[in-house]
């Protein structure tokens, strides 16, 4: 790994989980969207597990088609011999031998203005390849499927909906800018609840609130990559419209923690908001904080929104995690202040280096 800020992220979310980890030893894992953010710290982790906690390795089937990024690993080689990674579409067909027995299924165009570049293949990703996977899920009879849908199927929530619970129907536009990625989660998750009904493929959904952490790209183009990497270049940092619209920010190690204790549990089914509750705050404050933390002699632009940025931005973003705190024993535990500071230390931004230029 490249920093000892992800080394200490990657053994607390072992720790966190203690035994319940244990399920996974010596099992086939297929992650779609390996490459990612996310994708990339499970296949650490597990790479991690591999080494210091299991005596039976399990075996990893990594894939990615790279839309958004490159094949390696943004946390760090993988060199576990137990790994398959892999350059592939899950929108074509898959066949795949030998058994598997969870299927994380992460693969997806999350940031709004890759999702606007990529509209098509967002809307592919979610709905037919989450098809082809659920269909390989029922074929191999496997543990769990874990589906990422996303916080974003909530739309614009009413006041009285905030904090939000996964029972909230929804309040989309089908043909608004972000349509193609909101409404092809929505039927993404629809597929799942279908194939669980009819076939009983034990899937699970996962509903993430703005999850952050060392690792993420500079490129991105979400608010905190972003932010940070304005601040270390000297730049203003950008709010789009007046900058009050809030979000709730996860930790990567809350979150990690969470999103497997849904993949470990013994329900099927359901669906699961992953976040922190306690951390919602507008655009302002957050830059701000940054400005704060990262001590760069930087301000805050107020900006129309570019063109290349889909408006129709939800007002307030807040999840209700009673259900994950009852039935999981989910508690997160980063606050956005500490959070911040993990990510600043480490400084882990491919492509685009959170250090000044010297």
């Amino acid at each position: 790994m490249k920093s000892t800020i992800i080394q200490e992220d990657i053994e607390t979310i072992a720790q966190s989980l203690g035994r319940e980890i244990r399920a996974l030893e010596g099992k086939t894992i297929l992650i779609s969207g390996s490459s990612g953010f996310l994708g990339s710290y499970f296949s650490v982790l597990l790479q991690y597990l591999n080494k210091t906690v299991f005596k039976k390795p399990c075996s990893v089937i990594a894939l990615d088609n790279q839309i958004t990024g490159i094949l390696a690993n943004a946390l760090g080689d993988i060199t576990d011999k137990h790994f398959s990674i892999k350059k592939f579409d899950i929108c074509t067909p898959i066949s795949i031998q030998g058994p598997i027995d969870y299927i994380i299924h992460l693969a997806g165009i999350a940031s709004p203005v890759y999702y606007m570049k990529f509209p098509l293949e967002t809307i592919k990703t979610a709905t037919i390849g989450t098809q082809n996977l659920l269909e390989l899920a029922r074929l191999k009879k496997v543990k769990k499927f874990l589906f990422f849908s996303s916080s974003e199927i909530y739309g614009d929530p009413t006041p009285d909906a905030v904090p939000t619970k996964e029972s909230y129907k929804g309040n989309v536009s089908s043909i608004g800018p972000r349509a193609c990625y909101d409404e092809s989660k929505r039927l993404g998750e629809t597929f799942c609840t279908v194939y669980h009904t009819l076939y009983n493929v034990p899937s699970q959904i996962v509903r993430p609130f703005n999850v952050y952490g060392p690792g993420m790209k500079a490129d991105d183009r979400r608010v905190i990559p972003q932010f940070l990497s304005c601040a270390f270049d000297g730049k203003p940092l950008p709010v789009h419209g007046n900058g009050l619209h809030t979000r709730s920010y996860c930790y990567i190690t809350d979150a990690i923690v969470g999103f497997l204790k849904v993949l470990l549990s013994k329900d099927s089914g359901e669906v699961y908001n992953i976040g922190n509750h306690k951390s919602e705050t507008d655009l302002v404050s957050l830059a701000k904080l940054v400005i704060e933390l990262t001590k760069q002699p930087v301000t805050i632009a107020k900006i129309p929104y570019p063109p290349e940025y889909p408006a129709d931005e939800p007002s307030r973003r807040c999840p209700n995690i009673g259900k994950a705190m009852r039935n999981l024993a989910f508690v997160p535990k980063v606050n956005l202040r500490t959070g911040l500071k993990r990510v600043i230390a480490c400084r882990v931004m491919p492509h685009a280096p959170l250090l000044p230029k010297k």
